[in-house]
């Protein structure tokens, strides 16, 4: 075998095959339009206390790296072979709190692939679609959220609090009770559909005071 075609087959293995100027200007556009639309998504859609600036701004920019890394492993396989070598030895130890946010990075990490790989459609119809399920599983309940009703009242009249709580609503549990010098703290979680008639039916018994906490709970009763 001629060692001029064998020195020329190594070159060529090594020559970088360029891509096209107006492919990368396309796929950071497509993927740029995707990224922001992911980020309005996720700001509008997660109706959470804590919402996380800073993880919004990482999934929206994720997919630009993403894209790049896909056109460059496409170009040259010992691009490819050094790219995925530095991939192994990444660790990244974040953690994730809402299992939620894994789905919006999958969703990032979905985007820059598609996008890196000119499948704009299937990018676009992925991302209306899941837009579409967050959408409903947000607003789709299969229960009520649930009040917290703390009651101060003397021991003997827990019976008759209750009794007039099951006129309301039978779905309630009593998470603890508080025995004091003073009398008794109840703590009960409920789910009634008239909150306000239950309120002045309790004023009507031997509750000295009582209150009503409302809040975010995924637990339905």
């Amino acid at each position: 075998m001629n060692l001029k075609y064998i020195i020329e087959n190594i070159v060529s293995v090594y020559k970088y095959s360029g891509i096209e100027t107006s492919i990368v200007y396309s796929v950071l556009l497509m993927v740029l339009l995707l990224s922001i639309y992911e980020f309005i998504v996720y700001r509008l859609v997660s109706h959470r206390a804590f919402y996380n600036r800073s993880f919004n701004i990482c999934i929206a920019v994720l997919p630009l790296f993403i894209s790049t890394i896909i056109l460059s492993l496409q170009s040259n396989i010992v691009i490819t072979l050094g790219t995925i070598g530095a991939l192994a030895i990444l660790r990244f130890r974040t953690a994730v709190k809402d299992p939620v946010d894994m789905l919006y990075l999958l969703w990032s990490v979905h985007t820059g692939i598609t996008c890196g790989c000119q499948l704009y459609r299937v990018s676009i119809l992925t991302s209306l679609a899941v837009t579409i399920m967050l959408i409903c599983m947000e607003h789709i309940s299969f229960g009520k959220r649930p009040v917290v009703l703390v009651i101060h009242c003397a021991p003997e009249a827990e019976s008759s609090i209750l009794e007039r709580i099951k006129m309301h609503t039978r779905r309630f549990r009593v998470k603890s009770r508080n025995f004091t010098e003073r009398g008794l703290d109840m703590v009960l979680e409920l789910s009634v559909k008239d909150l306000g008639k239950l309120t002045d039916d309790i004023r009507e018994t031997a509750a000295e005071r009582f209150s009503v906490i409302e809040y975010d709970s995924d637990d339905v009763l």
